[in-house]
């Protein structure tokens, strides 16, 4: 009896027998995703409703997917399918947004929407069944293995690692550093939109500003976000800027509902080859694929073309899915270009209270070339458009910014 024991606890480690989901000789998964977050969540579901033949497993280490964020996009970011297949995810939806500057204050039409990690899980849970395994942990991973912390060995064709940012000295980053807080009122906030950057408040040593979103008539996330050198900052600051700035609106905070905090990066400059050959192969995801818009952090629209790009391929084996995610990456690393330099602008050029003035420029700029921004697609005439004029930094700064492309040369010199 225990001889018959041990044969099997060694095929459950091994991933063959029932601890693989499936009986004894059964095959390798097609791919197994590590990490349930935004862009391991949106290939799974559209992977499992696309090609529902394949074998594929979603392993998260909390008790369900999505963790506890709030992503949001314009509608301008996606095209019309893209918008419609994830539809049935979006928690909230307003047709404009407001921006605050000590200087200007602007209403600009457009759809914005977000969507909740409760409603993330929600919709996707379900779909995905024996395909999601929640409180799983991963003790280390491989191309084509995972590793579990009891010992279980998953064997796929291809692992995809989307586990968040990881570090490197590829990258020279900034940080959007933020805490939000999910809030029950004791009366109507009296808001009709969004408020995407409040910058009138103080600004505490960076970029700071507060946003704002109308859940309900009398329910609001509030974040207090800081674009700041480093990704530490004291929570309990940021929750007392939080409640500082409901005051001041004339809200009063029933009931604080739950709070989320992060830290997103803001790419300066990269060595983006030196980055992915470092991978050695791993397939990657989300942040730690470098799939995010560099200037805002917003990663939805990013996860959701890698989630398209992914489900078109005729080979989903590790190093065909590794070379189609890397070219994927690199198109978008080209296109960003532009974002890094105004990024090294914000960050490394002018006083760091002062960094609130090249936001307000950019914010006088047509509705349209603010919509390609956001959507990661400006024109070289939109590009012109944002460097041209007196420029909101001193010039010397500024140039010296723009000639730092390479991580080391921001590094040696902060």
């Amino acid at each position: 009896m225990s001889t018959s024991h041990d044969d099997a606890s060694r095929r459950m480690r091994h991933g063959t027998g029932n601890g693989n989901g499936a009986g004894t000789g059964a095959k390798p998964y097609d791919l197994v995703l590590a990490g349930g977050g935004l862009a391991n969540g949106l290939i799974a579901w559209r992977l499992r409703t696309a090609r529902p033949e394949l074998r594929i497993l979603l392993l998260e280490q909390d008790a369900q997917i999505g963790g506890n964020h709030t992503w949001s996009f314009h509608d301008s970011d996606l095209d019309d399918a893209q918008r419609a297949w994830i539809a049935p995810l979006v928690s909230a939806r307003w047709p404009r947004y407001d921006v605050i500057f000590p200087e200007l204050k602007r209403t600009l039409a457009g759809g914005y929407a977000s969507i909740a990690s409760d409603d993330f899980a929600r919709v996707l849970t379900p779909v995905l069944g024996e395909s999601l395994r929640t409180n799983t942990t991963i003790a280390s991973l491989t191309p084509t293995t995972v590793t579990l912390v009891d010992g279980t060995v998953l064997h796929a064709g291809a692992v995809i690692d989307g586990r968040g940012a990881a570090a490197s000295s590829r990258l020279a980053l900034g940080f959007q550093t933020f805490l939000g807080q999910e809030v029950q009122l004791a009366a109507p906030h009296g808001l009709t939109a969004p408020i995407l950057m409040d910058a009138s408040v103080a600004q505490q040593g960076g970029y700071r500003f507060v946003y704002v979103l109308p859940f309900g008539p009398d329910r609001l996330l509030i974040e207090d976000t800081h674009y700041v050198d480093a990704p530490e900052r004291d929570p309990e600051r940021l929750r007392a800027n939080i409640a500082a700035y409901a005051a001041a609106r004339g809200w009063s905070i029933a009931q604080v509902l739950r709070e989320e905090r992060g830290a997103l990066p803001i790419t300066l400059a990269s060595d983006h080859d030196g980055y992915w050959n470092d991978l050695r192969g791993q397939p990657s995801a989300g942040l730690r694929a470098g799939l995010f818009h560099p200037t805002t952090g917003y990663s939805l629209p990013h996860a959701v073309r890698l989630a398209e790009c992914i489900a078109q391929q005729p080979d989903l084996r590790a190093p065909a899915l590794f070379a189609a995610i890397r070219q994927h990456a690199t198109g978008e690393w080209r296109r960003q270009r532009f974002f890094r330099l105004l990024n090294r602008m914000l960050f490394l050029a002018g006083e760091a209270d002062h960094r609130w003035r090249v936001m307000q420029r950019f914010y006088t700029l047509s509705a349209p070339l603010i919509a390609r921004f956001y959507a990661g697609r400006l024109t070289l005439g939109d590009q012109l458009r944002v460097v041209s004029g007196k420029p909101p930094v001193p010039v010397g700064q500024a140039v010296a910014a723009a000639l730092k492309t390479q991580p080391q040369q921001i590094r040696t010199s902060a």
